[in-house]
């Protein structure tokens, strides 16, 4: 055992880790952060993200008071911002999950997200609307729309540099390339340290509690194929390389109990170009994420989802997974000329796989499709639409009728070449499976007792999210159950030091 002993010690370093530590150091606790990955791959996925949030506010006034606290006067004035009060969140999370995320979790969630912005505003985290992916432009405002629409200062790299900066301001150590391996418990069942592996070997540290924060399995092909299904250890990942399920692997090993959609992750489309896991300078921009304004379809020509299902933030992540199910994990997203404009900024980097044609049977050869098939699939498309007023800030209406699929919402006519395509694949984000925790984030055993000092938080946590996750809530869930992990974990610590 290592001479130092630590109250709390935080196992990763990422958005839910760093909030962790905050809170459990503002508590009074003496806390260690291990980072598994070197310094220069800090951040777990939180830094591959846009850094956006989805919390409880009732208007562009209402945030601007003590979150957007950066806004002037004029700026306010050109933001609609909709109201995103505690039931339109809650009913936002029930509909994707159909219901199935836990009640308390989820409260838990809804009722803490504004206090915890609030609380990271004050830890020296700065916000701003997210202008450019997140609202249109109308009569000269911003019209926001999606329920995430504030976002960290430099995104997801912005907000762990903010947050790892206050968290070692206020006194919190951090070691990297340092991966916990095992927990240590005393005859009573209660944490007394962890085993860890760093640059020079093993070692073990001594410590009355272990906040769990170092994400879910997704990083990891064999779990992948193990949990998710068959194919899944082919898919790309968006973020880190270091999630490879390590901290829920160590909970189970001392009797926690597995919780949540084990088969079930958030994935979204992704650049086929892409690397097999992030990249540190594109981050998030393999994504292609305005697929409402087009058609879909896979390498037969056909179109296989409703595209204006429903609100991007609302339809990215099951869509992801629809692509896994088409041939060779492939799908094209089709524009044309009247909806090109409101493309994303990541349909503009310069490492984007997109082709460009006047002719839909030219652009089939370009993308190796039956031409006939595809321009069969447009012509259709096209007959189908009905007329309507196209606004993309809203549920427009602007339907197709007659289809097998039918386009619910922004469905205009792909017929003013030249055209565009970009392939896109499955890029896996997090997985839904992980530990079960009670309200003060303690880890829960197989009889649903908690594990005396085990705290865990973020993507590892299972319970919140079941096929399906609304945007910008699962930065907010690693906030709200970090900050309440840290808060307990130096509670507890302070009644060990009591006892002793």
């Amino acid at each position: 055992m290592s001479n130092k002993k630590y109250d709390v010690v935080v196992v990763g370093a990422g958005n839910a880790a760093l909030c962790a530590a905050m809170a459990a150091r503002e508590n009074g606790a003496s806390v260690l952060i291990l980072e598994k990955a070197s310094e220069e791959e800090k951040g777990g996925n939180s830094y591959f993200t846009a850094g956006g949030f989805r919390f409880c506010h009732t208007g562009i006034d209402d945030a601007a008071t003590d979150v957007l606290t950066d806004l002037s006067d004029a700026e306010r004035e050109q933001i609609v911002l909709p109201v995103h009060d505690r039931n339109v969140f809650y009913d936002a999370l029930m509909k994707v999950t159909h219901h199935q995320a836990d009640e308390e979790m989820a409260w838990t969630l809804i009722d803490g997200s504004r206090p915890t912005m609030v609380w990271l505003r004050e830890h020296g985290v700065r916000f701003i609307p997210m202008f450019g992916r997140q609202s249109f432009l109308v009569d000269g405002k911003h019209h926001f729309y999606g329920g995430v629409n504030i976002e960290a200062v430099g995104g997801g790299a912005g907000l762990v540099e903010m947050e790892l900066a206050h968290a070692l301001k206020m006194g919190c150590e951090i070691r990297y390339s340092t991966g916990a391996t095992e927990l240590y418990q005393d005859d009573k069942r209660s944490i007394t340290g962890l085993r860890v592996r760093g640059p020079n070997g093993y070692e073990d540290i001594q410590t009355d509690s272990v906040v769990l924060a170092c994400g879910g399995f997704e990083s990891n092909p064999a779990m992948r194929a193990q949990y998710l299904g068959a194919g899944w250890d082919l898919a790309r990942v968006r973020g880190t390389r270091h999630n490879m399920g390590d901290g829920i692997r160590m909970a189970i090993d001392i009797g926690a109990r597995p919780f949540g959609n084990w088969s079930g992750c958030h994935s979204v489309g992704w650049d086929i170009s892409a690397p097999p896991y992030g990249d540190y300078e594109v981050l998030d921009n393999f994504q292609k994420h305005s697929y409402p304004w087009g058609i879909m379809v896979n390498l037969k020509g056909e179109r296989f989802v409703d595209e204006g299902e429903d609100l991007r933030n609302h339809t990215y992540v099951k869509f992801g997974r629809e692509i896994m199910k088409q041939p060779f994990r492939t799908a094209i997203q089709i524009f044309d000329q009247k909806t090109i404009p409101l493309l994303r900024d990541e349909y503009r980097i310069k490492q984007v796989t997109k082709y460009t044609a006047d002719s839909m049977a030219e652009l089939a050869a370009h993308l190796e499709i039956d031409p006939e098939a595809l321009t069969k699939t447009v012509d259709e498309f096209n007959a189908a639409c009905q007329p309507g007023d196209f606004n993309p800030s809203v549920l427009d209406g602007v339907t197709t009728k007659g289809l097998a699929v039918n386009k619910t919402n922004w469905a205009l006519p792909i017929s003013e070449p030249p055209f565009e395509a970009f392939v896109t694949t499955t890029g896996v984000t997090f997985t839904f499976g992980g530990l079960r925790i009670n309200d003060d984030g303690e880890v829960q055993d197989m009889s649903d007792r908690s594990i005396p000092g085990l705290y865990a938080a973020g993507e590892l946590v299972g319970g919140l999210f079941y096929e399906n996750y609304p945007g910008g809530s699962g930065l907010m869930a690693g906030a709200v159950f970090g900050k309440l992990a840290g808060e307990s974990a130096a509670r507890y610590a302070g009644r060990a030091k009591a006892v002793a």
